[in-house]
């Protein structure tokens, strides 16, 4: 499929262009019918919820507010009032708004003068609109904004809360997209030094994410998807799609640098990094799919957004990445490279540098790292065990919006309880006895009984605390215990506040089971990649590790709130409750993502020479920093989901960047190769007997060096092996950058490869028999030496000093 799409990729590219944007357009002319579904099956909300569907089976369209407070004297003076009703008649004949019932003449409030605050500071109007929130135009949401806004005055303030009104403040659709992708194309041009190759990425990712947000638009008129489910999908897409096309792209210029010619490196790099990606992406939507065993309405649709988009970046990654490859030819390298290349000719794959002096620093003080990076992601994950689950409102959006206003001036004039009123909805019409036991009931302000209609009573109860407070949640526990039962009624307890409770109760019981099944799909996934248990449970631990850390972070900033005002996020609150299972279900497929990366290549080291402290090292050392590049670029991009107004997505955001952060740069980099320096051979045992039945599941396929002959017509007939040693001086010292040649006995250039930091090295070896090895260093003298290799991997030390007696002099670097 690789080659298919580099060479007719000129027809790859206009399908792709074609489906972008005939979904756009599609998308863009249908419109969004986004719908935040809370109501949860067996609890006592929904039930209630279903006693007012039968009271009042015409629900009235969506209901928001209009408040306004003096300085000086009462909102009703007749110099308030001259300027509020006229407004308020204004709106009430916008074509669009039902009704608007307000404290004064005969448009007069619920409850009468309840319109008004007991000081006459304040009062508010509600202003019913047709339709629900999502199906208000904007026009006519802009339209009441303005009408209410042209009443204030010096001395008179005017808000506006609801959920229509909120629609009107978010952040322009696509701004923390952009800034996010902006600075992953700085991250992209510091680590290629091309221009074309920062492109590259970026174009996979936007062509990914934006059919999949299209898609999610046109799906969101058959099912009901939640509003916060396009922002999470767009996260997470060009967080994948870009680190996706990021290790296929750095697979291909190494390919290229190596002497393959575009095509060659492009079907190769596909053939590896792109096996690697499809592994990658479908264990993503498996433990995206991981939610749906919550049994939670509310969280399918967001399985359905964020599991579509993670599907076309892959798409994207393995068809429109080759055939954008095939476009750039030798282009993807920056002038600086193919210079090189062509003055110097192809280069061997060098690991020096930071990666390979920390990662012999790794393997020298394994203990200590190990116990350094632990007390680290302890200490972070000790706000965890505060943690409380809820669900934000507009008392959580940021100070200077209109809604957080609205929402504070109505606690003020009314207390902390009116902006989240409970409905204790009665299956009958005689309800006195249940209203007077209520209105004696601690924490209660307010009760207030609807007339019965349809043989349902609603009583309104007015908490005197706000909805996100504990005492609230105390408050409704109270009522449905002790309060209901002893009044011998059937009565539910519902409204928003009731059902946010419930939402979050219900995701606490059931997220150990989902914790367990998304912990051991990855520990059987890892078992039958690396043929191993403990390397499975390892990483199983430290999934848990960054998932407690990650939390931490979040209740510290988000519950805590230290920083939420300066992040310009909103006040501190409860922790979405939906949150820690997308952010668990994508730490789980992101965290697979790099423990296959890195883990594979120790795998490889091992299999040919069943050293495991070489393993982890050359392991950590080759693709520590592919995968710090690959955080670097998700941290960006996630980060930048602050600026989105959600704070769901804000919260998403801070906790997947942190997560990410937590996951490359300690865990995978420091606590995951000392565990492994620490338990030895032990890491790769599985026994016998499971070996046998275990399917094989090759996550990568083999690349053959690009300098090895192959087997057959080689020295002598039999399988590969390996040579692998130590480069050092006489003294001991070892002797990185030191080139080591392999060479048949006729001269014939076999492998090549660099000393690590350390002086390791590792050369492939087509078959048993009789070789030249070589070694060249500037600092040193040549030295070469015949070695004959049997069936196994040989180990072989080589000292470069003066040249010995009996021994050749290599040619300069061979």
């Amino acid at each position: 499929m690789a080659r298919w799409c580099y060479r007719h990729r000129l027809v790859v590219l206009l399908l792709w262009v074609g489906t972008v944007f005939g979904v756009g357009f599609a998308g863009s002319a249908a419109g969004t019918d986004y719908a935040n579904v809370f109501s949860l099956p067996d609890t006592d909300s929904k039930r209630a919820y279903d006693l007012m569907d039968r009271a009042f089976p015409e629900r009235a369209g969506d209901v928001d507010t209009v408040v306004w407070k003096v300085d000086d004297g009462s909102v009703k003076d007749a110099s308030v009032r001259s300027r509020i009703e006229p407004a308020l008649e204004r709106i009430g004949r916008m074509d669009g708004v039902g009704e608007v019932t307000g404290p004064y003449g005969e448009a007069e409030a619920p409850g009468g003068g309840a319109g008004v605050s007991r000081d006459g500071t304040i009062a508010y109007a509600q202003v019913t609109f047709t339709e629900q929130a999502n199906s208000v135009p904007k026009e006519l949401i802009d339209d009441v904004i303005e009408a209410a806004r042209d009443a204030e005055r010096d001395g008179l303030q005017v808000e506006l809360g609801g959920q229509a009104i909120a629609r009107a403040q978010e952040a322009t659709q696509g701004t923390s997209e952009a800034v996010g992708v902006l600075a992953a194309a700085v991250v992209l041009f510091l680590a290629f030094g091309s221009l074309f190759a920062m492109l590259l990425p970026i174009v996979v990712a936007i062509a990914g994410v934006g059919t999949g947000m299209m898609a999610t638009a046109l799906l969101s008129h058959t099912t009901n998807i939640p509003d916060v489910a396009p922002l999470l999908g767009s996260l997470i897409g060009l967080g994948v799609g870009i680190d996706y096309a990021l290790f296929i792209v750095t697979r291909h210029r190494r390919g290229i640098l190596r002497g393959m010619k575009p095509e060659e490196a492009a079907v190769t790099a596909l053939n590896t990094s792109g096996r690697a990606v499809l592994f990658a992406g479908g264990t993503v939507c498996i433990a995206l799919a991981g939610m749906l065993v919550m049994n939670l309405r509310f969280l399918d649709g967001v399985v359905i957004a964020t599991s579509l988009t993670v599907v076309l970046s892959v798409l994207a990654a393995v068809t429109l990445l080759p055939a954008l490859l095939g476009l750039l030819g030798p282009r993807v390298l920056s002038r600086r490279q193919r210079r090189r290349l062509a003055a110097a000719g192809p280069e061997p794959e060098v690991t020096s540098g930071l990666a390979a002096r920390w990662s012999a620093y790794v393997e020298r003080r394994p203990r200590s790292t190990a116990v350094l990076a632990l007390v680290v992601m302890v200490v972070l994950a000790v706000p965890v065990l505060s943690i409380r689950l809820g669900t934000s409102d507009q008392g959580n959006h940021r100070d200077t919006t209109t809604t957080r206003q609205a929402y504070d001036l109505l606690a003020e004039g009314f207390g902390p309880g009116f902006n989240g009123p409970l409905q204790v909805v009665v299956d009958g019409t005689d309800a006195k006895g249940l209203v007077s036991r209520v209105e004696s009931t601690p924490g209660v302000a307010q009760v207030a009984a609807v007339p019965p209609a349809n043989g349902v009573t609603v009583i309104q109860v007015v908490p005197t605390t706000s909805p996100q407070d504990e005492r609230t949640d105390r408050l409704i526990d109270r009522l449905r215990d002790d309060v209901i039962p002893a009044s011998g009624a059937e009565a539910h307890v519902g409204g928003v506040t009731a059902v946010s409770k419930d939402f979050a109760s219900v995701t606490g019981d059931r997220l150990p089971y989902f914790i367990a099944t998304i912990i051991a799909l990855g520990f059987l996934l890892l078992m039958v990649a690396f043929r191993s248990l403990v390397v499975p449970l390892t990483a199983a631990l430290m999934n848990l590790v960054a998932a407690a850390a990650s939390f931490g972070v979040l209740v510290a900033i988000f519950q805590w709130g230290w920083g939420t005002e300066l992040l310009g996020v909103g006040k501190e609150g409860p922790i979405a409750a939906f949150l820690p299972v997308i952010m668990l279900s994508l730490l789980f497929g992101l965290s697979m993502d790099y423990q296959v990366f890195l883990v594979s290549r120790m795998h490889e080291e091992w299999v040919h020479a069943k050293d495991n402290a070489r393993a982890v090292r050359v392991g950590l050392a080759e693709t520590s920093r592919v995968i710090n590049c690959a955080a670097l670029i998700m941290i960006c991009v996630f980060s930048a989901f602050v600026l989105s107004g959600e704070l769901e997505a804000a919260m998403a955001g801070i906790g997947l960047a942190a997560a990410v952060a937590l996951d490359a740069f300690i865990l995978r980099t420091a606590l995951v190769p000392a565990a492994m320096h620490l338990l030895g051979k032990a890491n790769w045992w599985l026994p016998a007997g499971l070996e046998k039945r275990l399917p094989h599941l090759a996550v990568e396929a083999k690349e053959e060096p690009a300098s090895v002959a192959p087997a057959t017509g080689s020295e002598g007939g039999g399988p590969a092996s390996v040579i692998h040693g130590i480069i050092r001086t006489a003294d001991g010292e070892p002797v990185g950058d030191a080139d080591v040649t392999l060479l048949t006995r006729g001269g014939r250039r076999l492998d090549r490869v660099t000393s690590l930091a350390d002086g390791s090295y590792i050369v492939a070896v087509p078959a048993p028999g009789s070789y030249l090895l070589a070694a060249t260093s500037p600092a040193h003298a040549s030295r070469a030496r015949q070695v004959d290799v049997g069936e196994g991997p040989l180990v072989y030390d080589v000292e470069l000093a003066g040249v010995a007696e009996g021994e050749v002099d290599a040619v300069d670097r061979i």
